[in-house]
């Protein structure tokens, strides 16, 4: 059974791993950081916006069972595409909403899944989400691994922003 891997940014990793992990065929999601050009970089380092690193999330799938445009469209709805500087209550270049391409397919899918947001644009502003090449990732400290399991009721207040964007934007 051959793995992929896809890597989104978008906002806080806390709140990018559950609606990933929850999904069929998803092997593992990591928490991590990717984008910049600080090798191996701490979570302090990041959050001092001199890394150049974003918080992302890495998605191990099995593709004969999810597909890379699935994990794009599940992407989108977890995020404000016309948001380029945070996501929700996050805000800075390191939480910039970003789909990081491995080769010439998965730039092909990103690439025609944003057209279509484009050219179906729900929202009032313009879709700002970039699609870059894939970067090394570094995979974030232990505490930070599967938060949603470990702290669920903070892991709720970071999310009700996010929560009550998604019910009011992509649940429509």
């Amino acid at each position: 059974m051959a793995e992929e891997k896809a890597i989104f940014a978008g906002g806080c990793f806390w709140c990018m791993v559950e609606p990933f992990d929850q999904q069929p065929g998803i092997k593992k999601v990591l928490s991590g950081y990717t984008g910049g050009h600080t090798v191996n970089p701490t979570y302090e380092e990041v959050s001092s916006h001199t890394t150049g690193h974003t918080e992302a999330v890495e998605i191990t799938f099995d593709p004969s069972v999810i597909s890379y445009a699935d994990l794009v469209e599940i992407y989108w709805r977890q995020t404000d595409p016309t948001d380029a500087m945070g996501q929700f209550q996050d805000r800075g270049d390191n939480y910039r909403p970003v789909i990081f391409v491995d080769g010439d397919e998965q730039r092909q899918i990103a690439t025609q899944s944003r057209q279509n947001l484009i050219d179906n644009n729900p929202f009032d502003d313009e879709i700002v989400t970039k699609i870059e090449d894939v970067k090394p990732f570094y995979v974030a400290e232990e505490y930070h691994q599967d938060f949603y399991k470990k702290d669920p009721l903070r892991h709720n207040a970071e999310e009700a922003q996010r929560k009550e964007f998604i019910r009011n934007n992509w649940d429509k």
